[in-house]
C-alpha cells in the first residue's frame, strides 16, 4: 500500500493527511504533535493520554481532554499519587473522561511509581530512548512510510515495564516518542515539520 502524500488543507498549507479530518486534529497536528516535550508531570499527562488511547481513535482522547485534566489534578504526579480508593471511584463516575478501570487503576499505580523517582528522572529516562536523527535517513513521504513500533520504542517499552510503569507497550510508546517530538514523523512535504531536528 503506498499510504498518503501532505495534503493541502483549507489554508492551502500541506500538512499530514490525517490532520484535515476535523479542526481538533488541525490544531493538535499545528500546534503541539511532534514538539518536543520535557517535565515529568508533562511528560506523564501525554503517557497517561496515550494509555487511554489504546484502542480507540486519538480524536475521543483530544476531545476530553479538559476532562481528563480536571479529573486528575492537571496530572500532576504528586497530586495524582495521593488519590484514594474513593477517587478511583469517583473516576469511575466521570463522564469527562474514559471510564476504564484498568486504565484508571494503572494511571493510579504508574503516579505512585513515579513519586518515588527522583525530579527529571522520568524525563531523563523518556528521552534517553530518542533515536539520533541521523540514523533516519530521509523523512517519511507518506503515511505508509511511518512506523508504529521502533526498535527504540520496544526499548523504552521495556525500560518503563522494568521500573514499574504500566499499560505501555511497543505501540503507545511510539505514539508517545512522535507525540512529545522525540522523533518527527510530520511527513516531508508538511508545512509543520521542523527544518531542523534539534531534538533534546
Amino acid at each position: 500500500m503506498s499510504g498518503a502524500p501532505a495534503l493541502a488543507g483549507a489554508d492551502g498549507r500541506l500538512r499530514c493527511p490525517w490532520a484535515l479530518s476535523t479542526e481538533d486534529y488541525v490544531a493538535y497536528h499545528d500546534q503541539e504533535w511532534g514538539r518536543p516535550v520535557h517535565g515529568d508531570d508533562a511528560l506523564f499527562e501525554r503517557l497517561c493520554l496515550e494509555a487511554f488511547q489504546s484502542g480507540l481513535s486519538w480524536l475521543t482522547i483530544l476531545r476530553r481532554r479538559a476532562g481528563f485534566r480536571a479529573a486528575f489534578a492537571d496530572f500532576e504526579i504528586a497530586s495524582v499519587a495521593a488519590f484514594t480508593p474513593r477517587d478511583a471511584e469517583r473516576l469511575l463516575g466521570d463522564t469527562g473522561i474514559i471510564r476504564n478501570r484498568l486504565k484508571i487503576e494503572a494511571t493510579l499505580a504508574n503516579a505512585r511509581t513515579l513519586a518515588e523517582w527522583a525530579p527529571g528522572e522520568l524525563d531523563q529516562l523518556i528521552w534517553s530512548h530518542a533515536p539520533d536523527p541521523a540514523s533516519r535517513s530521509s523523512a517519511p513521504t507518506t503515511t505508509a512510510e511511518v512506523p508504529a513500533v521502533t526498535p527504540e520504542s520496544t526499548a523504552l517499552a521495556k525500560a518503563l515495564k522494568k521500573r514499574g510503569i504500566r499499560f505501555v507497550g511497543p505501540t503507545t510508546a511510539y505514539a508517545l516518542m512522535q507525540a512529545c517530538g522525540l522523533v518527527d514523523d510530520h511527513l516531508a512535504d508538511c508545512a509543520y515539520r521542523r527544518s531542523t531536528q534539534t531534538l533534546a
